[in-house]
């Protein structure tokens, strides 16, 4: 008996231990901010994996890291991703509930965890997005008809300095 219950605690240690998972550590000096709900830099996917999967699903949860190129020049309530192809990918932030900075991050690469899906963007709505972007009135005025794109509501964000490279 002494025997069985020595080996059950061996095997329970073995077993306690084995699930605990070791936290990816980084250097916090390379982060500009964290912004919604606290994220981190673990069981990221590229751009390129987030649009394989898409190829699968219309909508899917996941976090990606990818270079900003623009974000909303008047409250910093979106930012573009740039996609493989060349296109950008818009980021909205869940509930409306945090923004990010609105000038300066172009160029910076961002971790986002959140839902992305396939969206019909109206004319009116990528005209507000030009008009928030500081787009010329030439510009808004050649936006005549509706766009389908990717749309990815954020509930985190890291963003990091554009010096440095994927995590």
């Amino acid at each position: 008996m002494k025997k069985i219950s020595i080996l059950l605690l061996i095997a329970l240690f073995v077993f306690s231990c084995a699930g605990k998972k070791e936290e990816v550590k980084w250097d916090e000096s390379i982060v500009v901010g964290y912004y919604g709900e606290k994220i981190n830099n673990e069981n990221i996917i590229s751009v390129e994996e987030m649009m394989n999967q898409l190829n699968e699903s219309d909508s899917i949860m996941v976090k990606v890291e990818g270079e900003i190129t623009s974000t909303c020049a008047m409250k910093g309530c979106w930012m573009n991703l740039v996609l493989p192809s060349g296109e950008e990918m818009r980021v909205t932030f869940k509930d409306y509930a945090f923004f990010v900075p609105k000038e300066g991050m172009e160029g910076n690469r961002a971790i986002i965890e959140g839902k992305v899906k396939r969206v019909m963007t109206d004319v009116a709505t990528l005209k507000h997005y030009a008009e928030d972007a500081g787009k010329s009135v030439e510009e808004i005025a050649a936006i005549t008809e509706d766009k389908n794109e990717l749309a990815f509501e954020a509930s985190g964000v890291i963003i990091l300095n554009s010096d440095e490279k994927s995590l």
